[in-house]
């Protein structure tokens, strides 16, 4: 069966299997939960712009917002895409650079909704927790993450992602929303600033 997402991200039901197993070797059970979104970095601003163009013909909306310096898309896939058996990603989080520390391109996060049981599930789960991610004063709450010895992560939230964006800044629009006007940032280093890698 065709997977034109799949043609674009790789192998996402492969990803979120690996990461599920991942997880199980250190005694997190995700089965009862849903999922919140997947997330795909890119190591260069011209390839963000075409992976968002090619994921967007396959999308019903794109809710582009500034996020630490740099736009960042939320693309909600035409169809859900279908994962370990029965459960669902509703949205593929897009990334392109400045990425604050080492991450590995491409898949690189998985989103998880623990909903209302957040607080105990951190305490059950904080000898094989990495940390905290602040995300800002509107945050509900932070995310808790285990990174991998590939760079690569699991995110659990109390919300959705989109759920904790809409919360704070309203109902995604219909369509395709892009921030306006973007330059990619230059960067600044101790030889002078250089442009983002293209």
């Amino acid at each position: 069966m065709a997977d034109p997402v799949g043609d674009i991200l790789g192998d996402y039901r492969g990803f979120v299997a690996q990461q599920r197993d991942r997880l199980l070797g250190r005694g997190v059970d995700i089965g009862p939960y849903s999922l919140s979104h997947l997330a795909f970095r890119v190591p260069e601003w011209d390839q963000y712009v075409h992976v968002r163009e090619l994921l967007e013909r396959h999308a019903v909306a794109n809710s582009e917002n500034v996020w630490n310096g740099r736009p960042i898309s939320l693309i909600v896939p035409a169809e859900p895409l279908e994962v370990l058996d029965g459960k669902v990603v509703p949205l593929i989080e897009l990334i392109p650079p400045v990425h604050q520390r080492v991450y590995k391109m491409g898949l690189e996060h998985l989103g998880v909704v623990v909903g209302d049981t957040f607080d105990a599930f951190v305490d059950a789960h904080k000898p094989v927790l990495t940390g905290q991610q602040f995300q800002g004063p509107n945050s509900t709450p932070d995310p808790v993450y285990i990174l991998f010895e590939d760079f690569t992560h699991v995110k659990f939230y109390r919300l959705s992602l989109r759920a904790s964006v809409e919360l704070d800044a309203g109902p995604f629009p219909d369509g395709f929303r892009h921030v306006d006007g973007w330059v990619p940032q230059r960067l600044v280093t101790a030889t002078g600033p250089n442009p983002l890698p293209r």
